[in-house]
């Protein structure tokens, strides 16, 4: 499923029209982005969790010399579903 078909659904199940879901689903979509951006977690149960995690620097090869080469730490983005999304 793209966006487009998400906020068609999205419409479908809240009984708005196309651009109203369109609105509703980026504003979600950037307060998530924004409190991630701030290195804060957002919990919604029963969905999930997202959260900033730190990656330890790590050794990793070069795929096309095969030279072993230095990862550096870096910030990403985890998903954890929460107990009802696992259950489906």
């Amino acid at each position: 499923m793209n966006k487009t078909e998400f906020v068609r659904a999205v419409a479908e199940k809240a009984g708005i029209i196309k651009k109203e879901a369109a609105a509703v689903v980026n504003a979600v979509l950037e307060v998530i982005e924004e409190t991630v951006k701030k290195g804060e977690e957002i919990r919604i149960p029963g969905f999930g969790t997202f959260k900033v995690v730190t990656r330890k620097e790590r050794k990793g090869r070069n795929p096309r010399t095969g030279k072993e080469i230095m990862i550096p730490a870096a910030k990403i983005v985890k998903f954890a579903p929460g107990a009802k999304l696992k259950n489906l």
